[in-house]
């Protein structure tokens, strides 16, 4: 039996979904595919999948961006 589904609607800025829509579209996604994902990684986490924060994190130094390609991907 296939899930019930409900039509869910929100306003967002004009310009932000047009932006929105064209990344997704080079990934073969529509907003609404976006919005499940996003809502079945909140279902999964049982948190919002990305950090929330008022505090500006410091951006790393081109020397510690390559320290941690290494850590995470090893010597090349």
């Amino acid at each position: 039996m296939a899930e019930t589904t409900v039509l869910f609607r929100a306003r967002v800025p004009q310009k932000r979904l047009r932006n929105a829509e064209k990344v997704l579209s080079k990934l073969g996604l529509k907003p609404s595919d976006a919005f499940n994902m996003l809502l079945a990684q909140i279902e999964l986490k049982e948190s919002v999948p990305f950090m929330l924060t008022t505090h500006n994190e410091p951006l790393l130094t081109a020397q510690e961006q390559a320290g941690e390609w290494t850590k995470s991907l090893g010597e090349y």
